[in-house]
């Protein structure tokens, strides 16, 4: 793409807390209009400029589990979710199944890539070093773990444990789901999962690692100033 038709502005919208399922539609909104928005460019040799959205959310209590995700790693059955008050979604993004909660600052980034770069794992690292750099302004030193996606703490040790998940779609360069980032989260509820269907490993929180109650605004303040940074775009919000 030409460089003066890419659009590096990013539309945030902070949605509060919202059903998976709304959520979910929500976004599919929002992508299926930049890919119909592509199609027709390339179709009609025109030049619509596309956006690209940023969706901060907070979940009531809900599992999901990715495309190519295992059932099994779900471990309670549908009566024991209808008693823990969440519910269960098989969903169309990559990875397997993780949790989605109160506490929890969950980021949808709806980008058309061809205004960053269109290469998918160079998307996924960014991410990564976005919450790298939020965490290290708490204090935490956030890393990746080889051949896992998301953001670790002590990595290479027998005490690794994952503080943010992350899955992905992707269609013409275009992208939906992003990471959950556990912030003040109730981590009881990964009990009733095998998290991202990797055994053998822990999950925390920024409560769980500081011992204090984390201000949630200021890690959404941090997530956009990075994501800003990182993905060399100017961030504007707008109410949802």
């Amino acid at each position: 793409m030409d460089q003066d038709a890419q659009n590096r502005h990013i539309i945030c919208r902070n949605i509060g807390l919202m059903d998976y399922q709304e959520a979910w539609d929500y976004q599919e909104h929002l992508f299926q209009d930049i890919v119909d928005t592509k199609i027709k460019n390339r179709r009609e040799n025109a030049n619509i400029t596309t956006s690209n959205y940023f969706i901060l959310v907070e979940h009531p209590h809900v599992y999901t589990l990715g495309k190519s995700g295992d059932f099994s790693h779900l471990l309670i059955d549908e009566n024991q979710l209808k008693q823990k008050g969440a519910s269960y979604y098989k969903i169309n993004r990559g990875g397997d199944i993780t949790y989605h909660g109160p506490g929890q600052i969950v980021g949808y980034p709806i980008f058309d890539l061809d205004h960053f770069f269109t290469d998918i794992h160079l998307f996924l690292r960014t991410l990564e070093e976005v919450i790298i750099l939020t965490l290290a302004d708490f204090g935490l030193v956030g890393d990746r773990s080889p051949g896992e996606t998301g953001v670790w703490l002590d990595v290479n040790t027998p005490f690794a444990r994952k503080i943010c998940a992350m899955g992905v779609r992707a269609s013409r360069w275009v992208t939906m789901h992003g990471f959950a980032l556990n912030v003040n989260t109730d981590l009881r509820y990964f009990d009733h999962i095998v998290p991202c269907g990797i055994k053998g490993k822990g999950v925390t929180s920024m409560q769980k690692e500081l011992g204090k109650t984390i201000d949630e605004k200021e890690v959404s303040r941090g997530i956009k100033r990075h994501l800003s940074n990182c993905f060399k775009a100017s961030l504007v919000e707008e109410n949802f």
